[in-house]
């Protein structure tokens, strides 16, 4: 006879738990009876923001849809709540009337959403019943309620400013009412950040439209019939016409209680997450209080879950719960952030290195203490997170240099590089509670690709921050033979298209921001490391009908200027063909004198360069000058470099400066995918270096140009591969429309023009441009001169700001 096996709870904990003991053979002892008061199976709750906010549907976050009860052996009594439980009789009473049997019972009853005391909160028909119009965010029927509501809202107000109150005022966002989220605390999200980063929080979301009040005790809700606002314990009011509540949880201990098990915050466990007064009774989850700590992270339920099923299942008899060390990396608005342990030093020895960048959202922090990492704070830039999180739970040595911890640079080490150091039961995928040891055994049964990994195993699909890190996995459990490179075969990672793929649906669709593209293609998930070649992407494809969103740019192309390590700009202004006059070098002088610029220094490519000019003093710079911007800081057509040609030159074959400023002045503000050198040379004798620039012209006599694509004069050196023999200045212009064009339809993001021409072959590419082999020739001329129409000197905002921020080197934060 099989013991009967009773859980009460189908939420994560209690779920997870059962799919431990059917992994250790726990079917084949157990009949599994489990209880829950909703009406559907096991979903994931840390997702419900995605449902409210439309990135997913509500079935997409199921992790065990009914018939998966079912093809396990498990019942499955959904929609009844347990209502006591009779520990002599070992039977747990329901709603229905009915009861259940058990030899063993687990308690995953989780928490419910704390509500503070409020007047006009509840109906006065019903006690304990919430009165129309007001809402807390806990399930997926919540999500409905709250979203039918928004839809006709006017303005909502959110009480609470923890990570669910957020990702509820995201979610409303969705719905294009005004949204304000209220928070007592003098700073946001208080249990994960410390008040410097939450102040970067604060500022991020007001700039996505959120208004954020702190300090802030909430006393009533106003209005009659419907809500009309709110009222506060200083006096003050704000209108709003729908109310969230969202302030913390509170451990699910009533059933506990009323059979006289031992109850603090939660219900009291031992080591083995067996109740102190019953061994036959066991807890997980946000419900069971251990070692005097009750959590409310999903990686510590899981562990919980491993030691409960080692135990009763008696594959592990001795294990033993040891608490956790609180880790989570997750996103927040979009926004990456990764937390763990304490964030401010507690002694006076305590390291803390902070490095801070309010005006892009970014704030690093560490936390040492005796040569090891006690806490952490990643915000707005958290690619170092797996190797800090690694480093926290196994107290690993640390870099003498710390910046090395927090940047991918020098010798930073990599994760990738210690992957084999990685314990195999590390937390990878805290949405989805998946595992090192569970990416490794999926790519060990033939999923060699992170897409494949990622829909088998679901790592990856919650939040979404952790895709990077089970990338590396992947690619170190296939030993660098992945089937599917993302970096390769996705033109950007936060949407899962090749580039064609992802032109054919943009046009298809007519998506012309990236916000646009994020909300269509990547299920509203915002990636921002795919931002800029996004934003890069749609230039190039639409013009002046790209609507432009200044978040998606880096800060040079906000502010149109090359920022420098101590935080000022350089500025060069466009010199066509490196020729100049003596009234614009007076010009430049002038300027340089009244803004005080510490260096003028001539560039390679015979421009000027103004260097250390202060944000402030950017328009002023632009409008004394006179002079279009050279874009030195884009990923675009840069300058064309010449040499005298035939107006001086004894040497001279072709009129190399004609050529060079007609080009300068076609191309100027070309967006491309990776920076674009031309260069014009009068005779072989390449005095321009025409021969390793992008693009390079070279005059061989009787009217005739070589045209070479692809060469390099960097960080990689290469000599151009030949496209053409040309007989005008005229047909060079022509071939280099089609090349530019091509270049910018097929080229990866960042993916220079040598690295470009040496992939595709330059037969091919010969082929297509010259001999236009797939007829592809007009077609490319007439894409590229949509975006030759749409340029505008980016200097002009010197007179109109695009945003009120733009040029002011602290953000200006108003307060609510």
């Amino acid at each position: 006879m099989k013991e009967k096996l009773v859980v009460i709870g189908n939420g994560m904990a209690g779920a997870r738990t059962v799919e431990e003991i059917l992994a250790r053979g726990g079917g084949e002892r157990f009949e599994i009876t489990m209880i829950g008061d909703e009406p559907y199976g096991n979903y994931n709750r840390i997702l419900l923001s995605n449902v409210l906010n439309g990135a997913q549907e509500a079935s997409e976050i199921f992790l065990n849809p009914l018939a998966w009860y079912q093809d396990n052996g498990v019942t499955l009594i959904a929609g009844v709540r347990a209502t006591a439980i009779d520990r002599a009789a070992q039977s747990v009473a329901l709603a229905d009337g009915s009861s259940v049997c058990y030899d063993q019972l687990i308690i995953a009853t989780g928490s419910r959403p704390f509500v503070p005391r409020m007047d006009g909160l509840y109906t006065e028909e019903a006690d304990g019943v919430m009165r129309s119009g007001v809402f807390v965010f806990r399930t997926i029927d919540d999500c409905s309620k709250i979203a039918g509501t928004a839809a006709k809202a006017r303005k909502a107000a959110v009480i609470g400013g923890g990570l669910l109150g957020l990702e509820a005022a995201r979610g409303l966002l969705r719905f294009g009412c005004e949204v304000h989220v209220i928070h007592l605390s003098t700073s946001l999200m208080e249990n994960q950040l410390d008040a410097s980063a939450g102040r970067i929080l604060k500022a991020t979301m007001q700039k996505m439209g959120v208004h954020v009040h702190l300090e802030k005790a909430t006393t009533s809700i106003l209005g009659d019939s419907e809500v009309t606002g709110l009222a506060f314990k200083d006096g003050s009011t704000l209108d709003c016409d729908m109310v969230v509540i969202s302030c913390g949880i509170t451990p699910n201990t009533e059933l506990a209680k009323g059979c006289g098990l031992m109850v603090e915050r939660g219900i009291v466990v031992t080591d083995g997450m067996q109740s102190v007064d019953d061994e036959r009774i066991w807890v997980v989850g946000e419900c069971a209080q251990h070692r005097g700590r009750v959590y409310g992270l999903v990686a510590p339920l899981w562990d919980q879950g491993v030691v409960l099923a080692d135990r009763l299942t008696a594959k592990k008899p001795e294990a033993i719960y040891e608490g956790s060390k609180l880790a989570t990396k997750l996103k927040v608005m979009g926004v990456e952030l990764a937390s763990m342990g304490v964030t401010g030093a507690q002694e006076d020895d305590d390291e803390e290195i902070v490095y801070s960048e309010p005006k892009t959202g970014i704030y690093k922090k560490l936390i040492i203490r005796k040569g090891q990492l006690i806490g952490a704070i990643l915000l707005g830039d958290a690619d170092r997170a797996g190797y800090l999180i690694q480093n926290f739970d196994r107290g690993s040595a640390l870099p003498d240099e710390r910046a090395l911890m927090l940047f991918d640079i020098g010798d930073a080490p990599a994760l990738g590089a210690t992957m084999i150091e990685m314990p195999e039961a590390a937390q990878v995928c805290n949405c989805n509670g998946v595992t090192k040891a569970s990416i490794v055994k999926c790519v060990g049964n033939g999923a060699r690709s992170l897409k494949m990994v990622m829909e088998q195993t679901r790592a990856g699909t919650g939040c979404g921050s952790c895709k990077k890190l089970v990338g590396e996995i992947v690619n170190w459990a296939c030993d660098g033979q992945t089937e599917e490179d993302p970096s390769v075969h996705y033109y950007v990672p936060g949407v899962p298209l090749k580039k064609t793929e992802l032109v054919e649906v943009i046009k298809a669709q007519s998506l012309k921001s990236v916000s646009a593209v994020f909300n269509t293609l990547a299920e509203g998930r915002e990636d921002a490391g795919s931002k800029m070649g996004l934003a890069s992407l749609l230039r190039s494809l639409w013009g002046a009908e790209y609507e432009d969103e200044r978040d998606a740019r880096y800060i040079n192309d906000r502010v149109h200027a090359n920022i420098q390590k101590d935080r000022t700009f350089s500025v060069i202004p466009r010199i066509y063909g490196g020729i100049t006059t003596a009234d614009d070098l007076i010009t430049i002088g002038q300027v340089a004198k009244k803004y005080n610029v510490p260096m003028v220094k001539f560039t390679g490519g015979q421009r000027i360069d103004l260097l250390g000019i202060k944000k402030e003093d950017l328009p002023g710079v632009w409008q004394d000058l006179g002079m279009p911007s050279g874009h030195a800081y884009a990923k675009a057509f840069r300058t064309v470099k010449t040499c005298v040609g035939t107006d001086f030159c004894r040497y001279g074959l072709g009129d190399s400066t004609t050529l060079g400023i007609a080009l300068e002045k076609r191309y100027q503000g070309l967006e491309t995918p990776g920076k674009v050198k031309m260069a014009t040379a009068g005779c072989p004798r390449n005095c321009s270096e025409a021969y390793v620039k992008d693009v390079g012209y070279v005059a061989i006599g009787d009217g005739k140009w070589e045209i070479y694509i692809g060469g390099a004069a960097g960080a990689h050196i290469r000599k151009g591969d030949l496209l053409a023999v040309v007989e005008s200045h005229e047909a060079a212009i022509m071939l280099t429309d089609r090349f530019l064009q091509y270049y910018i339809e097929n080229a990866r993001y960042l993916e220079r023009t040598y690295g470009f021409v040496e992939r595709l072959g330059i037969a091919p590419l010969r082929a297509i441009l010259v001999d236009d082999s797939e007829g592809l020739a007009l077609q490319l001329e007439a894409a590229l001169k949509i975006q030759l129409d749409a340029y505008v000197d980016p200097w002009e905002e010197a007179l109109v700001n695009k945003t009120p921020n733009q040029f002011r080197s602290e953000l200006k934060v108003v307060n609510a």
